[in-house]
């Protein structure tokens, strides 16, 4: 006697169309994620090396801590740093092996980043200008390049350690929607400067401190 196996019954075992298991990505595979968390101190990280490091943590908590995690951030002054320099070359998986940027020119051109791939550590969805709390403000400090602003104008909240009324910092958006459909309301990783670096201020403009991490390596 013959039992027929429903669709539904398949996708659960994890079968596809051919009857073979279907590969699940696992944690070692990702090389992105938008934390699920900032720091919450502001625009406060710590510099880069507390940026650094609250992408490591994040990274290990979720099983991927074997590899270098980098915060796609910029800094300026005399010695600027370009956030594209910081990532290594791609490409670029989410938690749940989706390619986002196979390469630089990728990522700073014709990306995959949407809010339904631009997931957390653990694969979550961060909620976007549609969602309550809207949290898409994203920190960078960066260009659309990906590179550091130059001249005198703090877009890098004193380079990610003040945590006040003072300073501003540019964020991109991870849902590429804004107030207006113009390239910068689309725009991932250079949209708008913040109102100032604290938490509050932050939240008001639609953020939550967070940050894109990319594995360097």
């Amino acid at each position: 006697m013959h039992r027929t196996i429903g669709l539904a019954a398949l996708l659960a075992l994890g079968l596809g169309g051919h009857g073979q298991a279907q590969p699940a990505a696992s944690p070692g595979d990702m090389s992105f994620f938008v934390t699920s968390a900032g720091p919450g101190r502001g625009a406060d990280l710590g510099g880069l090396a507390g940026a650094d490091a609250h992408c490591q943590s994040l990274a290990r908590a979720a099983g991927a801590g074997g590899r270098t995690w980098r915060a796609y951030l910029s800094t300026g002054g005399a010695q600027p740093v370009n956030a594209r320099d910081r990532i290594g070359r791609g490409p670029w998986r989410n938690a749940k092996g989706e390619v986002i940027a196979g390469s630089l020119a990728e990522l700073h051109g014709n990306n995959a980043l949407t809010r339904q791939t631009a997931l957390t550590e653990t694969g979550e969805p961060i909620n976007g200008r549609r969602q309550t709390p809207n949290t898409h403000d994203i920190l960078t400090g960066s260009q659309p390049d990906g590179t550091a602003f130059a001249g005198a104008g703090d877009r890098t909240c004193g380079n990610w350690t003040l945590s006040g009324a003072e300073g501003a910092a540019m964020v991109g958006h991870h849902d590429r929607e804004g107030l207006r459909d113009d390239e910068a309301s689309r725009s991932w990783n250079s949209s708008h400067p913040s109102r100032s670096c604290s938490q509050d201020a932050l939240r008001s403009t639609g953020g939550a401190g967070l940050l894109y991490c990319f594995a360097a390596d």
